[in-house]
């Protein structure tokens, strides 16, 4: 059975309930209205994992007094009444409710009592609990959203059966240091990566379990590697190296960055040596945002012609012109052996500039944003997400996006879930959002990560960054990660593969200067 599409549901029998019990206990009379309530976040009509917390939410129509019923398919029932608008629906309810009725629809019906004591029932919200579970765990990093140069952030963690937050590493812990590029192999919170930037903390934290190590990978052909993507081995690590600067605009969104030279390397876990190929590396090339497929055959990256191609006579570089494609190519792990490069969608044929690819765990799809231009979408409005069936090369444009921001995006273990980035609540914050997709690739409606104060995102002030969903919490300890980030003795200097001609760098050099705070978010 799929998920209902909300357009087919039948419509609502009208209810046999004419009186609703005032405060005196004395019957008052109900008015039915057709429309549903306006409530805060937007909860409806939306799939729902069957392990998520409550789902919070304000109602934003006046009263002084609301009443709340939550049903769902196998007669479960929450009653709730509240004399504010803020609705908190208690946890052990609410996970039998969703543990029992996988497959079904759950309606939320609403009455809200007026100043004149006269109640008002709404149409009720209707929701589809999936049969599927998302993963139990999120990590992101939370920072300020301003441009100024970043002071305070810090690498969480949130159980999403629950409201339990937290703290993986925070910058206050290693001298206010840059830290960010969280990653994990298959979902997996016992293989986990993150760098930490500046001062003498920096370096790729690698993390087995409850240990960790620093690695600095860089070599004579590159500086330290970022956007990592982990092969489903375990045993390689896809990076790119990048020579970014943050610059402004007059008006609109203001800040922008600007990708120099670009190329791709491979980390070796076992042996510690970085290797990397022409095909990867061209010096006539930029590569970015490495993604390996889901069985490990196929490395996608994001690709366009160097910087010199964009320079006027003058120097100045046509930013805008810069658009990248979206191009795979095999690689045998046993053999260590490349294949030939394939443009998989070509800029030229959207028009668009290609970024952030992420394949599915299942093989299934491909999930990518396109903007205008450039290889940084978390600032560009127009930023949208696409999704790519595998099988057939079919590229939708999910309604799902938003006149905002809407990036950085990872998948479920399952490959039934995702969740990305957007900044559509107020432009400035970027919040975690989730969707669902069923086989056929039918992806429904988003919604925020809940918390347990429905009116959190209101006041809450920095930027989910990087959300990265995996299947249990990060058990490594925050001192152990200091102690591995300051123990330089125990630190490893990666090798370079002598097979890499160290002449073919495109200039993502170590001596290459790279402003810090161009990837924050």
């Amino acid at each position: 059975m799929k998920p209902r599409s909300f357009q087919t549901v039948a419509a609502l029998a009208v209810l046999s309930i004419a009186f609703h019990c005032a405060d005196g206990g004395n019957p008052a009379p109900v008015e039915t209205v057709p429309a549903a309530p306006v409530i805060a976040p937007d909860y409806s009509e939306i799939v729902i994992p069957p392990n998520i917390a409550p789902l919070n939410f304000s109602i934003r129509e006046p009263g002084t007094r609301y009443r709340v019923l939550i049903e769902a398919g196998d007669g479960s029932r929450i009653d709730l009444q509240t004399a504010g608008p803020e609705i908190r629906i208690p946890v052990k309810p609410w996970k039998r409710m969703l543990s029992r009725n996988r497959r079904k629809e759950m309606r939320v019906r609403v009455d809200v009592r007026s100043a004149a004591g006269k109640w008002v029932r709404y149409a009720p919200i209707r929701n589809f609990i999936a049969e599927e579970e998302i993963d139990s765990h999120l990590a992101y990093r939370l920072i300020e959203p301003q441009f100024r140069y970043w002071k305070r952030m810090g690498i969480y963690q949130r159980n999403l059966e629950s409201f339990d937050e937290r703290c993986i590493l925070e910058n206050g812990m290693t001298d206010g240091n840059c830290m960010n590029c969280h990653s994990f192999c298959n979902n997996s919170p016992d293989r986990m990566l993150f760098h930490m930037r500046t001062g003498d903390a920096a370096g790729t934290m690698l993390v087995s379990g409850r240990r960790a190590v620093k690695v600095n990978t860089n070599t004579a052909f590159n500086k330290p590697g970022a956007y990592p993507s982990w092969h489903p081995s375990g045993r390689l690590i896809a990076f790119s190296v990048n020579k970014l600067t943050q610059f402004f605009h007059g008006s609109g969104e203001i800040r922008d960055v600007l990708d120099w030279a670009s190329d791709l390397i491979l980390y070796h876990v076992a042996s510690n040596t970085v290797s990397s190929h022409q095909s990867i590396a061209d010096l006539d090339r930029m590569e970015t945002f490495p993604a390996w497929s889901a069985d490990g055959r196929f490395l996608y990256f994001c690709s366009a012609p160097k910087i010199e191609a964009f320079k006027s006579k003058e120097g100045y570089v046509a930013f805008e012109n810069i658009r990248y494609c979206l191009i795979n190519i095999g690689y045998d792990i046993e053999k260590d052996a490349w294949g030939e490069r394939e443009t998989v969608l070509s800029s030229e044929e959207t028009g668009l500039s290609v970024v952030m690819p992420r394949p599915s765990p299942d093989g299934r799809f491909l999930l990518f944003c396109m903007a205008k231009y450039g290889s940084f979408p978390v600032y560009r409005p127009d930023s949208d997400l696409y999704l790519m069936d595998l099988r057939s090369g079919e590229i939708r444009k999910p309604d799902i996006n938003s006149d905002r921001a809407d990036t950085f995006h990872s998948w479920s273990k399952n490959g039934r879930w995702f969740v990305f980035s957007s900044k559509r609540i107020d432009g400035l914050c970027a919040r975690p959002y989730f969707c669902h997709v069923d086989t056929a690739g039918h992806v429904s409606k988003p919604f925020v990560m809940p918390q347990k104060d429905p009116s959190f995102y209101r006041t809450f002030l920095k930027t989910y960054n990087v959300p990265e969903l995996m299947d249990g919490p990060v058990t490594v300890r925050w001192h152990d990660l200091v102690s591995a980030a300051y123990d330089n003795g125990r630190g490893l200097n990666a090798k370079l593969d002598p097979r890499v001609n160290v002449d073919r760098t495109t200039g993502a050099t170590p001596k290459a200067e790279a402003i810090g705070h161009a990837t924050e978010e």
